[in-house]
């Protein structure tokens, strides 16, 4: 079976200047910490986005309609899930909303599905969003987070589109893992009887885990070495090294080829 590299892709020069300009420009906004700082630079930065001229406040001469959406395009106007839980941390996720809210309007807008341009967009966020970040993470349009400062990705992992990562509790991608389009990882759960009874806990996947398409991650379970959570699989619960699962709930179904003789004759005995 052959081996398939990436192709290097670029954009012509003056859209490459332009690109890296933006970005660097918007990261040394975003390393100023104040929620009311950021909010007027994304306000400001998905006004010319969306609409390709400054920022100006909607007067009454326009539209309700249009209104409507200048008022949203700043982030003290909108309002995300995550505020409303009860476990929030009122400090950190205010530092970071307005950027979360950027990332949400970024990835809506024809600029969003530039790959080119929304990796670097995502990486430069995630750096001021993330608890942490590593080298080279590739994060696909769509990704959607909770509260980002409970979130670590590590080095040479990639989120493919639509991904969600519930960081209510924590969730740590080890180095060299990669989550498929539209999986979801969760880190926390709720009582059978009372709904408003959250348990949070630490998710972990990795490293060098898969999190195949549509697969789910319930809260607390890790995902070990070169584990892999087959397409639509729920794992419940913890997946050796090695391990692929699949089914609902995931169960193991093989041990990967890769994997050492002793997990090998471990699955075999099983």
């Amino acid at each position: 079976m052959p081996r398939y590299e990436y192709r290097n892709i670029m954009p012509s020069p003056a859209a490459e200047k332009a690109f890296t300009t933006w970005i660097d420009s918007l990261d040394r906004e975003f390393g100023n910490p104040d929620p009311a700082h950021r909010s007027d630079v994304v306000r400001n930065a998905l006004h010319e986005l969306y609409l390709g001229q400054p920022y100006s406040a909607p007067g009454a001469n326009i539209g309700l309609a249009a209104q409507t959406m200048i008022h949203s395009f700043d982030p003290r106007n909108a309002s995300l899930e995550p505020e409303y839980y009860g476990d929030v941390d009122g400090a950190k996720y205010a530092e970071r909303k307005p950027l979360i809210w950027f990332w949400m309007m970024f990835d809506r807008s024809p600029a969003g599905l530039n790959h080119w341009l929304g990796f670097r967009v995502r990486y430069m966020l995630a750096r001021h969003i993330f608890k942490h970040v590593g080298k080279n993470v590739k994060i696909f349009h769509g990704v959607e987070v909770s509260y980002g400062y409970n979130l670590t990705v590590e080095d040479n992992c990639t989120i493919h589109k639509y991904v969600l990562l519930d960081d209510r509790g924590e969730i740590i991608i080890h180095e060299g893992s990669s989550v498929s389009d539209y999986a979801n990882i969760y880190s926390h759960a709720h009582d059978l009887n009372d709904g408003m009874i959250v348990s949070n806990e630490k998710t972990e996947i990795g490293p060098r885990a898969r999190i195949t398409y549509h697969a789910t991650v319930m809260s607390g379970v890790k995902v070990g070495e070169h584990g892999m959570v087959g397409s639509i699989g729920v794992a419940a619960k913890d997946v050796a090294p090695y391990m692929i699962v699949g089914g609902v709930p995931a169960k193991p179904l093989k041990v990967k080829s890769i994997a050492p003789e002793e997990a090998k004759k471990a699955f075999e005995k099983k």
